[in-house]
């Protein structure tokens, strides 16, 4: 398949579906953590995607590119160290939990794979010769 745009990427979408399972297990959060862990899980995992985005659009420049992914990683990340707070707080069972974590672990795996190898999604004159 082709790939014209950052929704046709697995990596997003898998990001895409991730971050709705975040969203729909922390509407059971308390109210005293809204403005804390609940915005902060929502926010970390809906930025895989958008930086994902950005990425997309800026791989004219292998820089700017691997920095986006950077960015995506790092909020990976982030989500998974929000979700294990979850937990540990008691606001999410750990059996519920486990698979959201897996499922950030692939998608590190994958983002981390594109950071490895920016020639394969470089266009224009970006691209090294």
């Amino acid at each position: 398949m082709k790939i014209k745009s950052h929704c046709d990427l697995d990596v997003y979408n898998k990001g895409f579906e991730a971050a709705m399972s975040v969203f729909e297990v922390s509407k059971q959060f308390p109210k005293e953590e809204r403005y804390s862990l609940t915005d902060q899980v929502r926010r970390s995992s809906r930025s895989v995607c958008t930086n994902l985005a950005e990425a997309w659009r800026k791989r004219r420049y292998e820089a700017a590119f691997v920095s986006k992914l950077s960015d995506s990683e790092m909020e990976a990340a982030e989500t998974q160290s929000w979700v294990q707070f979850a937990v540990r707080c008691g606001y999410l069972r750990r059996d519920v939990a486990a698979p959201i974590y897996r499922e950030y672990d692939a998608i590190l795996g994958k983002l981390v794979n594109m950071i490895n190898h920016p020639e394969s999604w470089i266009i224009g004159e970006g691209r090294k010769r």
